[in-house]
């Protein structure tokens, strides 16, 4: 009689390493730290990447390769948006100086949970300036790697 290991269905908790790399590199790494929890179906993942791990055995060690636009979807200009550094300094963050490439966190109009969008530009102003913040995922748009290994399935 063998032993049969469990495999990835959806709703599984699974504790894993995993790696997300575009053409600039890595975007996300746990291989070097503390691996990562998360339940399928859950949306810590996209679904595209989660498809890939559908079936694979706990112990499984895995790379895929993401065409261009699978992994998180196209680049859409629309979101791209000019905020005003008054409506940030309302939420909170009055005193922060931002770079390129900061990324800068909002709560959901939901409530539930939050959402990010990472700083393209910076313009200033006799009205305090203003911030464009693109709200797609860094990835969207590109070419993704996702290398995993599954360490324990529940």
């Amino acid at each position: 009689m063998t032993a049969s290991f469990p495999c990835v269905q959806a709703g599984s908790f699974l504790t894993l390493h995993y790696r997300m790399a575009g053409p600039a590199g890595d975007l996300i790494n746990t291989f070097a730290g503390k691996p990562a929890t998360l339940t399928l179906g859950a949306g810590e993942l996209s679904p595209a990447l989660e498809a890939h791990l559908l079936g694979l055995a706990e112990g499984s060690r895995a790379t895929f390769e993401l065409a261009a636009g699978v992994a998180f979807g196209e680049r859409h200009p629309d979101k791209l948006q000019w905020l005003a550094r008054q409506v940030l300094n309302d939420g909170g963050e009055a005193d922060r100086h931002y770079e390129l490439g900061d990324v800068v966190q909002f709560p959901a109009p939901n409530g539930q949970g939050r959402f990010a969008g990472s700083v393209r530009q910076l313009r200033d102003g006799a009205q305090g300036g203003a911030v464009l913040l693109d709200f797609n995922h860094p990835l969207a748009g590109q070419p993704v790697t996702f290398e995993v290994h599954l360490i324990g399935i529940l």
